[in-house]
């Protein structure tokens, strides 16, 4: 039972233990490089191959680090779905199907929970994969690869809190996890698609017609106009900025706020000057089918704040905002 009454540990020594259970940690996870044999490779094409899902095994701390891995897996294109042990002697093995892959993590291979289900696993002549820390264990006698994850000792004072051993079977399983994805061809098209709530999936999924402001919020105004309306136009919509179109509605130039502050000291009369005598030519434009993740490397490369949207006949039909994309995470 933990004491109420904690003793007084000078930070320094606090502090050297948190060093070495880094240390510790970090080395374990180096260890397991000299132990990737072709044996990783057998499990990568079991897993390849197999037309079902990786059904994912594993109690306690092993667990946990299961439920990572699964999610991992599904996340990078690889159907995969964890089921506890003890749920699986109670009906839950039927989600196991003849297609599937079986992976099972016991870093002892002798969780009597996971024990019990290896007769029937092997009578569905499914295959196994053993994430274990020891090569003679029932677990990885049973497996039809087993990776043994080997660590020197828990970076638990008593060697008994599974620490070194859960981050190094976590790390073999990322590993695992991250060839699979290689060998799948999986691109990154594919995540964005699997994720469309992050950044990468609207990076890569939507288009500048996605956040763009058109019709009354899209600031234009004809080329022969007074720099006046201009600042009104801006000052309506908010952006800053406005799109210089001539008689037939095709971009000819813009012209932003910033135009305006810069030449404003040296014309006098610039209220009453022309768009076109002031604005910028050729600006930077995108189309309403520009990637978003694209048109914010445009923005940055060019240290632009907004960016007029034209059509296929040069029309500007909308305005890019740096500000939306800022709200989005996307800048």
């Amino acid at each position: 039972m933990a004491s109420n009454s904690p003793a007084a540990i000078p930070d320094s020594i606090l502090l050297k233990r948190v060093r070495n259970v880094l240390r510790l940690e970090a080395d374990s996870v180096r260890a397991q490089i000299k132990t990737v044999t072709s044996r990783y490779a057998d499990a990568i094409r079991l897993v390849t191959r197999c037309g079902g899902r990786v059904v994912v095994l594993g109690v306690g701390k092993s667990g946990l680090i299961g439920r990572k891995i699964t999610a991992t897996l599904a996340s990078t294109g690889t159907p995969a779905v964890f089921v506890h042990p003890s749920e699986g002697m109670h009906g839950d093995l039927g989600m196991i199907t003849p297609r599937d892959v079986v992976l099972a993590l016991s870093f002892s291979g002798e969780t009597e929970e996971l024990k019990r289900l290896l007769p029937s696993i092997q009578a569905m002549q499914v295959p196994l994969i053993a994430l274990t820390g020891r090569a003679h264990s029932r677990l990885a006698r049973s497996a039809t690869v087993s990776l043994v994850v080997s660590i020197k000792r828990e970076a638990c004072r008593y060697n008994l809190t599974p620490t070194t051993s859960t981050t190094a079977m976590l790390a073999v399983g990322d590993a695992l996890a991250m060839a699979i994805m290689d060998a799948r061809g999986f691109r990154e098209e594919d995540f964005a698609r699997l994720h469309p709530g992050g950044i990468l999936g609207k990076r890569l999924l939507w288009t500048v017609k996605d956040v763009m402001h058109r019709g009354r919020e899209n600031p234009v105004v004809g080329q022969d106009k007074p720099v006046r309306l201009a600042l009104e136009v801006m000052t309506r919509t908010r952006l800053g900025a406005t799109s210089v179109i001539d008689k037939s509605g095709r971009l000819v130039g813009y012209f932003t706020d910033g135009d305006f502050r810069r030449l404003a000291p040296q014309e006098p009369f610039i209220l009453q000057k022309a768009v076109k005598q002031v604005m910028t030519l050729r600006p930077h434009v995108v189309t309403s089918e520009t990637r978003i993740g694209d048109a914010a490397e445009l923005l940055r490369r060019y240290r632009c704040d907004n960016l007029p949207v034209i059509d296929s006949k040069g029309r500007p039909i909308g305005l890019l905002d740096e500000r939306d994309l800022l709200a989005e995470g996307l800048l």
